[in-house]
């Protein structure tokens, strides 16, 4: 099964004691809960670089409450939270960052390593009565 570059796990999420999930880098903000939606949004992981090294901000709307004469009541909150850098530098260049297109112009830019997945060697096929013989191997004098 394929994986898709969503579905790999980040390192900074977890889950609380209390069963939420959690981003350990979101230092500003009311709350450090994220959803699937949110961490793809994340600029941490747009950028994808080893030297980034940075903090989050969860920017979240206010509701409004509407009440109306007639007793009901309308809570208008149509935008979903953001994720942002609170701050964010580069190890190696040792310069703030403050976009995502800053790190992706660099020269120093690195893709952090996949996992090492050993792909089976092909085996060799063979139609009807071929048989394969060994290679010669060269005497040593």
């Amino acid at each position: 099964m394929a994986q898709t570059k969503y579905s790999q796990t980040c390192p900074h999420r977890s889950v609380s004691k209390d069963g939420r999930v959690i981003c350990t880098m979101i230092q500003l903000g009311d709350d450090n809960e994220v959803s699937p939606n949110l961490c793809r949004e994340c600029p941490a992981r747009t950028i994808a670089c080893d030297h980034l090294r940075f903090s989050l901000q969860k920017i979240a709307s206010r509701p409004i409450t509407v009440r109306y004469a007639t007793g009901r009541v309308e809570i208008l909150d149509d935008q979903p939270p953001r994720i942002g850098f609170l701050r964010a530098a580069c190890e190696e260049k040792v310069l703030p960052i403050h976009s995502p297109v800053e790190c992706a112009q660099c020269r120093m830019h690195s893709v952090p390593a996949a996992p090492f997945s050993p792909t089976p060697a092909a085996t060799p096929t063979y139609e009807g009565k071929v048989i394969p013989f060994p290679r010669r191997i060269a005497a040593a004098s």
